[in-house]
């Protein structure tokens, strides 16, 4: 049984709820092939997790909901089963044979606790899920073109004027994670823009300190942001970049290794 892929959480925007007024449950989860048949492991707050990791490698590729396997030793993916998305390179000159964005884009502006700004571009009709998909704790809808091309030129010039990043790698989510949004310089931000619309996205994880990072795949889900999921084992607090579970072939119980305790991690 190996990792062969993840599902992000779908979280509702803070506020929002759902018919019976309830807000809704984040929920992510793991794609794992079995003899050649690909089958999903929900994973919503409150599930038992229980799988060793062995040995990773290759996750191959799947193709008409059948996994095709790899033996090769590079993780998540060899070179033959790596996809380039071309579109995450653009900065308005289309890399691809024929440009095929051609429908509204929206810009935005998102925000990872405590004080890092991010700009992007989506397809407007995926902006709320783009930004979850990314675990952005607020987030501002500021422009909205025509087409992806006049969206990455406008992104690529504000990212310049406006000293922001168009990337936020996973260490500098985990960095903030049991934080909050720095109020006054989000707003300052936003002053320069008018946002059509803004977000702010509640993942119910009540972190009260930064759990500690591992890889692995056993505990109980306290939930998801994005792809990193939060699990409690052993009276600790774990955060695992699901992405590094890829490729990792699952046993069944997980290991009884030794593993860093949240108390030791922060110096008592």
């Amino acid at each position: 049984m190996q990792v062969v892929g993840y599902e992000t959480a779908a979280v509702t925007a803070e506020g929002d709820q759902e018919d019976d007024g309830s807000a809704s449950d984040a929920s992510g989860g793991l794609y794992v092939a079995v003899d050649g048949d690909v089958e999903y492991v929900d994973a919503p707050p409150g599930t038992s997790l229980s799988f060793g990791l062995a040995a990773r490698h290759c996750a191959g590729t799947v193709h008409d909901g059948e996994h095709v396997a790899c033996d090769a030793s590079d993780a998540p993916y060899c070179d033959a089963h790596s996809d380039v998305w071309v579109c995450a390179r653009c900065t308005g000159t289309c890399l691809k044979d024929e440009m095929d964005c051609h429908e509204a884009h929206a810009i935005y502006l998102a925000a990872f606790a405590p004080e890092t700004f991010k700009i992007g571009v989506t397809r407007q009709w995926r902006l709320e899920t783009r930004l979850r998909e990314q675990g952005a704790d607020r987030a501002a809808h500021v422009r909205t073109v025509p087409n992806g091309r006049i969206a990455r030129e406008v992104e690529a010039e504000l990212a310049d004027g406006e000293g922001l990043v168009d990337r936020v790698r996973i260490p500098t989510k985990l960095a903030g994670l049991e934080r909050a949004v720095d109020d006054d310089a989000w707003k300052a931000l936003l002053e320069r823009f008018a946002p059509i619309e803004t977000f702010a996205f509640d993942y119910g994880l009540d972190l009260s300190a930064r759990p500690v990072s591992e890889t692995m795949a056993a505990g109980t889900v306290r939930g998801w942001k994005g792809r990193v999921l939060v699990v409690d084992r052993g009276g600790s607090t774990y955060v695992v970049d699901a992405r590094r579970l890829v490729g990792c072939e699952l046993t069944d119980g997980a290991s009884d290794r030794n593993l860093q305790s949240s108390l030791g991690a922060f110096g008592g």
